[in-house]
């Protein structure tokens, strides 16, 4: 069963830079997905993966100061996940006349060119994130008609499904949570979009004959140092990859490994700290 673990942290002053980093080091624990609070933040994890004592490790050793953080954890069942959203205020996501991003249980919703219906059911890549949204503008101000795209880490499918509806015709979607796997199976076809090939795995899903024009991975610095050079060999002069999932403080490391195998640096974009940069081939 997709059974989680939600752990409420309640941050005393509630800031968003203190929550910012707290979801940061709690991703490298294995949590996945997180909810703003009134007075903190609330965070999931499979249950399986649930360590009591990393989380304590995480809270005593938080490296900005002023803050004090408390926590308590609540065992979810899966099939709560979408009660979960409704009582957390999950609400559509517009961005201008753009992009508008909903729930199948959102009523009233804005029109908008692109019209994506997103149920998460534990899968990171709603559309809150600056993260995701930085990957959203970027998709939205590329050209990919007639493109092939492959998203890493793609959680609910979001950034795929946006690519194929802004004109890629041959998209892939990867993940290595099998939940996010199965929810992104999900949401392609509730998208109309089910010719987008959904792999479970990591970057060991990406074939020796696959080739794209964009590559976006929207992941954490860590496996992106690590993956970058599995994201190269998919891509062919001219393509572009779109990296976000870090802070504007890992930009330099990002460049360097990036530049070491042959990728231009182009742009970058930011918001609280949070960054997203593009590289061509």
């Amino acid at each position: 069963m997709n059974d989680y673990t939600k752990v409420k942290f309640t941050v005393t002053p509630n800031e968003e830079i203190a929550t910012d980093v707290l979801a940061a080091l709690l991703a490298d624990t294995g949590f996945e997905s997180f909810v703003p609070e009134d007075d903190g933040l609330s965070a999931y994890v499979p249950q399986a993966l649930y360590n009591a004592g990393a989380v304590a490790d995480v809270v005593a050793g938080f490296p900005l100061p002023g803050y004090e953080i408390s926590h308590v954890s609540e065992f979810i069942e899966g099939e709560d996940w979408n009660a979960e959203w409704e009582k957390n205020y999950f609400q559509p996501i517009v961005l201008g006349e753009d992009c508008v991003i909903h729930s199948t249980f959102h009523k009233d919703v804005p029109k908008a060119r692109y019209d994506i219906l997103i149920d998460p059911k534990m899968a990171f890549g709603t559309g809150y994130h600056q993260t995701t949204c930085h990957m959203l503008r970027a998709i939205l101000n590329s050209e990919m008609q007639g493109k092939s795209v492959l998203d890493m880490g793609c959680g609910t499918a979001l950034l795929a499904i946006l690519a194929r509806k802004h004109g890629a015709t041959d998209v892939v979607a990867i993940d290595i949570d099998e939940f996010a796997y199965e929810n992104a199976k999900e949401n392609v076809v509730l998208n109309g979009t089910p010719d987008i090939e959904v792999r479970l795995g990591g970057a060991g899903a990406i074939k020796e004959s696959d080739s794209f024009d964009f590559v976006i991975a929207n992941i954490n610095r860590n496996i992106l140092l690590m993956d970058i050079v599995n994201y190269v060999r998919a891509m062919h002069a001219g393509s572009q990859l779109f990296i976000s999932g870090f802070y504007t403080d890992d930009m330099d490391v990002l460049k360097e490994e990036a530049a070491s195998h042959g990728l231009r640096y182009l742009d970058y974009a930011e918001e609280n700290r949070w960054a997203m940069m593009r590289f061509e081939l």
